[in-house]
């Protein structure tokens, strides 16, 4: 498996398993279980997906070793700040049946993130997590926690699909040795992404299929990636990216199809902002 180096010296996969919106607990973990049984040793939750207990138990079961697992799991805006960060963390663990976390990142760019990341940077420096980052922050927020912090963010996991490519983002992260991370690869099925006819003919081309040839476009611009299935059949195939090399000109191509907006979730929107810093989770 290739991997990436963070910041701190951490090796983490750059290709992994995601499990958002699997809430049923016994799909779940068997889907956690296949991907195990696959190869994957990244495994990415989050307390609001409401399945780190599934997650926990597919760990266990595969019998991988706990040491070979790049574990990540996210904190909530209902638990920002730091007395109920390291709360949330401790229910995290709990739920996890592990001892450490390999990654913990704030989930969204709201609340008292501060308290958080001062929670945060605590655990990090107790050996309880290995490295720590943030989900969803646009730039100006990444640099003002980086700019008046210890330590710097480890990753930003950001909406980054061929729709959503991430250009300035990625590159602006790279100058700032933080590590781009992709949620929602597949743009969950926006646009017809699967039936996409660029992607299609670069599938075809390349005989893989549209899931693979994305997979490969994003860990090619060394992007770490986490697709999510509940077949086992796909888990495998996406797994399945390293046996191929995608051309300059088939990367140039994708790199045309980019609309330069987040198309699944808006941070502009304060609408949904305002719905997404109120919503609670039984956590």
């Amino acid at each position: 498996m290739q991997k990436v180096i963070l910041n701190n010296g951490v090796e983490m996969p750059i290709l992994g398993f995601g499990v958002y919106q699997i809430s049923d607990a016994n799909e779940c973990e068997q889907s956690v279980y296949d991907a195990l049984m696959a190869g994957y040793r990244l495994i990415d939750t989050a307390a609001a997906y409401l399945n780190e207990e599934a997650v926990g138990r597919a760990i266990k079961r595969s019998g991988v070793p706990r040491e070979e697992i790049f574990l990540t799991t996210k904190v909530w805006i209902q638990d920002a700040g730091y007395e109920n960060t390291k709360k949330a963390f401790a229910k995290s663990l709990d739920k996890l049946q592990v001892e450490y976390l390999d990654l913990y990142l704030i989930h969204q760019p709201f609340g008292d993130v501060y308290g958080s990341w001062h929670a945060m940077q605590e655990l990090y420096r107790e050996g309880e997590i290995k490295a720590i980052g943030v989900c969803n922050f646009p730039l100006d927020r990444l640099t003002d926690l980086m700019d008046h912090n210890e330590v710097v963010p480890a990753i930003n996991q950001i909406e980054t699909h061929p729709f959503t490519q991430q250009v300035e983002s990625a590159l602006y992260m790279k100058e700032n040795n933080i590590q781009i991370q992709s949620w929602g690869p597949f743009a969950q099925g926006t646009n017809n992404i699967f039936q996409n006819e660029v992607l299609a003919s670069l599938a075809e081309k390349n005989n893989k299929s549209v899931s693979q040839v994305i997979l490969r476009w994003l860990t090619q611009r060394g992007v770490v990636v986490i697709p999510k299935s509940v077949h086992k059949e796909r888990i495998i195939e996406n797994f399945n990216i390293f046996d191929f090399e995608l051309s300059p000109e088939d990367m140039e191509t994708i790199a045309t199809m980019d609309t330069k907006k987040n198309l699944i979730f808006s941070f502009d929107d304060l609408a949904s902002v305002r719905w997404l810093s109120n919503v609670k989770f039984d956590i």
